[in-house]
């Protein structure tokens, strides 16, 4: 995975690199972020990253370290995202945001609210309403849970982002308490519009072209 960000004297606000990576680790992904951010400087292109994850865990620096049965013994990372619990695995598709924002002149809340309209864009496309929710970043679906949500800043510069439940098993959400809510539902596509049109690798380019379009982006590298 690359870690090392290359830089460019002719590097605007409008261009972005984009890297598929595949199925790859999340603590290696973690560790190639944190990495990236802080060698970053102030001519490096911003980069989105598009991957799966094996199943995993991740707590955010809001959770509340509650115990949940793990029965197939999942790993449980501590994360420096923000948020609390969520559940990776494959059939999800991650992008994450590696963002100038100080380049950019934006605001976290403004990264939020492109990230979560990139969802609902997208499942508008297949005519599903979609919607925010009050205090808990995130795409719901009739109030279950179809996209998540977690960032950081450091220096100026985002990484973490978007996870979105494209066609997996569930049933590891029904575990613990999603992003710390008692009872809340997970959906992902395939329940809404069956296997065959949710399959990853198409929905994947949907993503990406939804997810340009709401970041501004203008130019891919």
């Amino acid at each position: 995975m690359t870690s090392a960000p290359a830089a460019s004297p002719e590097v605007s606000a409008g261009e972005v690199v984009v890297r598929d990576l595949g199925r790859v680790e999340y603590l290696q992904t973690w560790t190639a972020m944190r990495a990236f951010t802080d060698a970053r400087g102030a001519d490096t292109p911003d980069e989105l990253w598009l991957l799966e994850h094996p199943p995993v865990y991740t707590r955010g620096l809001n959770d509340r370290h509650e115990p949940f049965a793990n029965p197939d013994d999942i790993p449980v990372v501590h994360s420096d995202r923000g948020g609390q619990i969520t559940y990776h695995g494959p059939g999800q598709l991650v992008a994450y945001t590696l963002i100038d924002l100080r380049r950019r002149s934006w605001g976290v809340k403004q990264l939020v609210r492109s990230l979560e309209q990139t969802v609902i864009d997208l499942l508008a496309g297949r005519g599903i309403a979609a919607e925010r929710r009050a205090g808990a970043p995130g795409i719901y679906v009739d109030g279950r849970k179809i996209a998540q949500l977690g960032l950081r800043v450091r220096h100026g510069g985002s990484y973490h982002g978007l996870s979105f439940n494209a066609a997996m098993d569930l049933a590891p959400f029904r575990r613990i308490k999603p992003c710390g809510y008692e009872g809340l539902e997970t959906i992902d596509l395939a329940a809404l519009v069956g296997a065959d049109a949710a399959r990853p690798e198409a929905v994947k380019t949907e993503l990406l072209t939804h997810l340009i379009r709401n970041l501004g982006y203008n130019r891919r590298r």
